[in-house]
């Protein structure tokens, strides 16, 4: 029977950040995955180039039903604690925006760094592993493929079902409710919306249109990108937004989030020669401000137009809302939101409160930050406060 002090399901982003923690202090440490190479998900991050964290990392900026759990973690170990080790692996950095931190050069240089640093704390990493039964008595005991192993902690760190065609599984999910750790709801998150119908009519032929918009639903907005798709909406506000809306609720979205109020009156006054079509086509892509003109206007002169009938038409720009079928599913989505219950974990070590030696982390937990470098910087941080105890 082999033994090892730690045994940690998952060769990920914290995975791998739990290992090099653990071993540093001193135990040994396995990782087991089924994955052909390590940080498969880094690897094909931030457009290859992985968005390893953000630089406003702060409790508000993550998803949860206790907001405050992760603000223990993140507080102990930050984005210049993870900077500071890119620095030392002499790692070419660039901020991009929004405090989001990207590789100059590609995202394997992070999965390079972390494996340098387990190997130099003597981690064992076996890829390709198949995870059999999971249980406890004194110690807990793993079955795999190549025959069992015992340890006294266990580290869940397999991730969510984000991405299945990278072999994402929802092990982590299923383990910690055979121990009996209750799970929240879990759905995709991060991911583009579906529309139908008419909404998806009125859409036809714009794929590809881009534009920077303000997306609302309910309490939260987000000033971003936005990119229409064969089959709905996509790009960076709208990902965001898809976490917070639910099924049934509406979008609601500003075409004009860097106009002043009022401007089309303002550009009547100012240009009234000047089409409607072409001053609205100076503001937003053409083919997408053609939707939203009325057709007896399009071709008028803007000063020949009411300015009630103006007013109107910045309303409808300001409050396009749509009301989404659905998602693009786990297919597209970049996280997956809920997970194991913050409760059933201690904030400062992210061990089990009922099961002592287990430890769940990253994105198999109830804690889903925002686009944008959040969601690594939880993994690293939850990842070092459990490695530091495991």
């Amino acid at each position: 029977m082999e033994a090892t002090d730690v045994v940690i399901l998952g060769a990920g982003a914290a995975g791998l950040m739990c290992a090099l923690t653990a071993g540093r202090h001193g135990r040994s440490v396995v990782v087991l995955d089924h994955a052909r190479q390590a940080g498969e998900k880094i690897l094909i991050s931030g457009g290859g180039r992985c968005n390893f964290t953000n630089l406003h990392c702060g409790p508000e900026r993550f998803l949860s039903a206790n907001q405050h759990f992760c603000r223990s973690a993140l507080a102990r170990y930050t984005p210049r604690d993870f900077v500071d080790m890119v620095e030392r692996h002499r790692i070419a950095w660039h901020e991009k925006t929004r405090g989001q931190l990207f590789c100059d050069g590609s995202a394997r240089e992070i999965v390079a760094m972390l494996l340098a640093e387990c190997a130099a704390a003597g981690v064992d990493i076996r890829l390709q592993q198949r995870i059999g039964e999971v249980s406890r008595a004194d110690r807990f005991r793993v079955e795999t493929d190549a025959g069992p192993i015992e340890a006294a902690s266990l580290v869940l760190a397999t991730g969510g079902l984000s991405i299945p065609k990278l072999g994402a599984t929802g092990l982590s999910h299923d383990l910690a409710q055979r121990f009996g750790l209750k799970l929240t709801g879990i759905r995709p998150g991060l991911v583009p919306l579906l529309l139908g119908g008419a909404e998806l009519s009125r859409m036809a032929g714009l794929a590809g249109v881009s534009a920077r918009v303000g997306a609302s639903c309910g309490k939260m907005r987000f000033d971003e990108g936005m990119v229409v798709t064969h089959r709905g909406l996509s790009g960076p506000a709208i990902l965001q937004i898809s976490s917070v809306w639910r099924e049934g609720e509406a979008v609601h979205i500003d075409l004009l989030p860097q106009a002043a109020a009022g401007f089309l009156q303002a550009r009547k006054r100012q240009r009234p020669k000047a089409g409607l079509r072409g001053v609205l086509g100076d503001m937003l892509p053409q083919r997408l401000a053609d939707v939203f003109l009325p057709p007896n206007a399009a071709a008028r002169p803007i000063g020949e137009v009411p300015d009630r009938d103006l007013a109107n038409l910045e309303t409808a720009l300001r409050g396009w809302q749509v009301c989404p079928t659905g998602t693009e599913g786990y297919a597209k989505a970049e996280v997956t939101l809920g997970g194991v219950a913050t409760t059933a974990l201690s904030q400062r070590t992210m061990q089990s409160n009922a099961v002592p030696g287990l430890f769940v982390i990253g994105e198999a937990v109830d804690v889903t930050g925002w686009l944008g470098g959040y969601n690594f910087q939880w993994a690293w941080a939850s990842a070092f406060v459990a490695g530091e105890v495991a």
